[in-house]
């Protein structure tokens, strides 16, 4: 299969329909899950449907190492590639490399600055990002002044911006309130909840849209990727 033909059947256009059109550039989105549901693997598989529909994708992570980060999208990808029987395997994994960025910051030393600088320095190069993933940032500890300047890259540069949140329950029953205190900075809020096959995906914020549809969307715990559910 053609990337171009993959990407049309990819799971995450069912997200889009089902959140009105997806999260949109310029928005700020977060998927909440209990530690080692699903998160990372959720966000490689954003980022991979970005790089194979062309785009340049920034992956900030404070948690893990760049090799753990790099690993995932490397899994991620090759169980795509073998399910679907991609043309080009070798060759299209070159190419999605080349317009991915890894950066990692010690927590105490990150700040919104740096990914400002990040960012910059990934412009110059000439691969200003399309997507941008900040990914193990403690919103506990985060100031409601670095939301406000995420929110402003992500409609300087009109870029979805996806963050992950750690929940302490398996099961996310509603926003919780640290995240709520963000109010309307944050357009999109994802769960991921494990069940008996699956990991299931549903939306707990869909910008201003009260009725939140089922998005019929899991991750599968052994593959990594999202399906059809």
């Amino acid at each position: 299969m053609y990337r171009k033909f993959l990407n049309a059947r990819n799971p995450l256009r069912l997200l889009e329909k089902g959140l009105h059109g997806g999260l949109g550039g310029g928005n700020l989105g977060i998927v909440i899950a209990g530690p080692g549901v699903g998160k990372t693997a959720f966000l490689v598989g954003v980022a991979l449907d970005e790089l194979m529909r062309g785009g340049s994708v920034l992956h900030v992570c404070v948690d893990h190492p760049v090799s753990h980060v790099r690993a995932h999208y490397d899994t991620v990808f090759e169980e795509l590639a073998s399910s679907t029987h991609l043309e080009d395997e070798a060759g299209v994994h070159i190419d999605l490399d080349r317009h991915r960025r890894i950066r990692v910051y010690p927590p105490e030393t990150f700040t919104p600055a740096k990914l400002r600088e990040a960012i910059a320095l990934e412009t110059e190069t000439g691969s200003p990002p399309s997507l941008v993933i900040l990914e193990g940032l403690d919103l506990d500890s985060v100031r409601y002044n670095d939301l406000v300047d995420f929110k402003g890259l992500a409609r300087k540069l009109d870029v979805e911006f996806w963050l992950s949140a750690t929940s302490a329950e398996e099961r996310v029953g509603s926003v919780p309130e640290r995240i709520e205190a963000f109010g309307d900075l944050v357009s999109v809020i994802l769960a991921l909840e494990p069940g008996k096959d699956a990991v299931a995906l549903r939306a707990l914020k869909d910008h201003e849209n009260p009725d939140l549809t089922a998005l019929h969307l899991a991750l599968d715990p052994r593959t990594l990727l999202l399906i059809r559910s």
